[in-house]
């Protein structure tokens, strides 16, 4: 039986589409920084000198790096309520499981880079009276930037990747829409095709811009 491809149901429901780009884009533009600050805070507190910040930290980083991501999101949604009384939006939910996931991860690659500079900068900079907010900002980020660049660059993809999981408690975002609109038109084959072609389009030039950026930094050090 020959196939013959229609993408006339993606065409005619290009807003609903458009519409789930924006709020995929969105969901990636609120987790992203957030997943980033709060994988710093984390890994400031596994170099803690007090074991039960160390003790606490190491488990968040634990518990979400190894359950699935899916798992998460669906737990804020339904678990969560049952537990505290508060009815989470499908957005809200989202992004805890979303943020909460990708710091976990975050604050490895930061945690790895601070281990890579060596201690004598950290005693020489504190010797000369400069603030640990000072020695982070002048002395140690500059010099592991370029080396965390790859790893955040990989997470950053994977995180707008993991957008397209919200789907599953309802939100709008662009797998979504795809999914509604195959259901009603009998045309999954065309509807995830363009949906796939779409998030390629959407991050491969944030790749494309970050493996640039590594090949500069790489050329200064």
């Amino acid at each position: 039986m020959e196939f013959t491809w229609d993408f006339t149901p993606v065409l005619q429901n290009w807003p609903a589409l458009l519409k789930g780009v924006g709020m995929t884009a969105l969901l990636w533009a609120i987790a992203f920084p957030c997943s980033m600050a709060w994988g710093f805070v984390l890994s400031l507190g596994s170099r803690s000198r007090h074991a039960a910040v160390k003790a606490i930290t190491r488990c968040y980083v634990e518990v979400f790096r190894n359950t699935p991501v899916i798992i998460q999101l669906i737990w804020f949604f339904y678990a969560f309520p049952i537990l505290t009384g508060w009815q989470l939006s499908p957005m809200t939910a989202a992004l805890a499981g979303l943020i909460l996931n990708a710091s976990a991860y975050c604050s490895e690659i930061f945690r790895g880079g601070l281990a890579s500079i060596h201690q004598g900068q950290w005693e020489g900079a504190r010797a000369i009276g400069m603030l640990p907010a000072q020695i982070l900002r002048r002395v140690v980020v500059p010099q592991v930037l370029a080396r965390m660049l790859p790893a955040f660059t990989n997470r950053a993809i994977e995180l707008a990747k993991n957008t397209s999981i919200a789907s599953v408690i309802t939100v709008q975002e662009l797998m979504y829409q795809g999914r509604a609109i195959s259901s009603t038109s009998y045309r999954p084959l065309e509807v995830l095709t363009a949906v796939a072609v779409i998030y390629f389009v959407l991050i491969w030039p944030g790749a494309y811009l970050a493996s640039r950026l590594e090949k500069r930094f790489s050329l200064r050090s």
